[in-house]
């Protein structure tokens, strides 16, 4: 998931995010796990009630195409 700059903070990233969560839950899945290498979006899964579990060194790439520690972050889904 990738929320435009100009869109940031908007509200826009946790919509989607709840959005992913209801179909999830709605096609029977319990758990879900996520990783990232973004400290905004690191705030915004927490503040929705996902957890972090660990990171791993060099998991991810930048842009440029050098390697990055990403986060990874689970969460139990309820009705």
């Amino acid at each position: 998931m990738l929320v435009h700059r100009r869109a940031r903070r908007r509200g826009v990233g946790a919509a989607l995010l709840a959005a992913a969560e209801r179909s999830a839950l709605d096609a029977g899945k319990t758990l879900l796990v996520l990783d990232t290498a973004s400290d905004d979006a690191e705030r915004l899964y927490g503040r929705n009630g996902w957890q972090a579990c660990g990171q791993v060194p060099g998991y991810a790439l930048l842009p440029d195409g050098r390697p990055c520690a990403t986060t990874f972050f689970y969460k139990f889904l309820r009705d």
